[in-house]
């Protein structure tokens, strides 16, 4: 079997942290990227404990093509080939009509800069012949809509087209390519959405967590490990043939 590397973009914290450690743990060595190189080398530690075999750490703002590319060579150059890449790097919030819409920076950090982890993966990805690996991170809300949220819903919602067109394109070459839709996850991201309502709808924040959770038939926020299972589960064997796919997770929150 070839060796398992893997570029995890926003490795620093929730999501991307948790996924990096699963692999780890799992034996892959990693490329870690993110804007925050402080918060990134207290993954890359916490990396090498778990058991990762080499671990490299690359400053990256996924909006700038070139930047993407110039991280992505590098990594290439310490570690090699990839076995894989996850493209979980992306920013949250509303965003409103106005001299400060926030839309095209939404849409450029998580659709544009996903696109162009992509690429740059594909570029450096190893010949195989086992399976490869490219995993995007949409969301829940990639599957419906959310007042205020235009430029978020939009920008997730494009990742699962560029998901299955992309898989439709690499997948003669044994790449498979799937996104993660999460809802509620008890990240920083999901904090502050949660300290949104509650000031938006005028209550409390527990009361507005309970609103929340109120959508969730389980009752509950996921947790940041539970997406990293299921990203081990995809770059697995047993994942074998899956591609072009969304996979939800979100507590019945949504069901299509």
């Amino acid at each position: 079997m070839s060796p398992k590397t893997t570029v995890v973009t926003g490795a620093g914290t929730g999501i991307g942290k948790a996924i990096a450690l699963r692999l780890a743990a799992e034996g892959h060595s990693l490329a870690l990227m993110a804007r925050n190189i402080e918060r990134l080398e207290d993954t890359a530690k916490e990396a090498r404990t778990a058991g990762a075999p080499t671990v490299t750490v690359h400053g990256c703002d996924i909006r700038h093509h070139s930047e993407v590319e110039e991280a992505f060579s590098a990594a290439a150059q310490a570690l090699g080939p990839f076995s894989g890449l996850v493209a979980n790097a992306g920013i949250g919030g509303a965003n409103h009509p106005g001299e400060n819409d926030r839309f095209g920076d939404l849409v450029a950090t998580n659709l544009v800069g996903t696109y162009h982890c992509f690429r740059a993966a594909q570029s450096h990805l190893s010949t195989g012949p086992e399976a490869r690996h490219m995993i995007a991170v949409s969301s829940i809300l990639g599957r419906f809509g959310v007042p205020g949220y235009t430029g978020y819903c939009a920008s997730k919602t494009g990742i699962l087209g560029l998901v299955r067109a992309l898989s439709l394109e690499v997948a003669s070459e044994n790449i498979m390519v799937n996104a993660i839709c999460p809802g509620w996850v008890d990240t920083d991201m999901a904090q502050e959405g949660i300290d949104g309502m509650a000031k938006g709808m005028g209550v409390s924040r527990d009361e507005a967590h309970a609103i929340a959770m109120s959508a969730v038939p389980v009752g509950r926020m996921g947790k940041p490990a539970h997406i990293a299972g299921t990203v081990a589960w995809l770059m697995s064997d047993d994942a074998t043939g899956l591609t072009g796919q969304g996979i939800d997770i979100n507590g019945g929150a949504w069901m299509g």
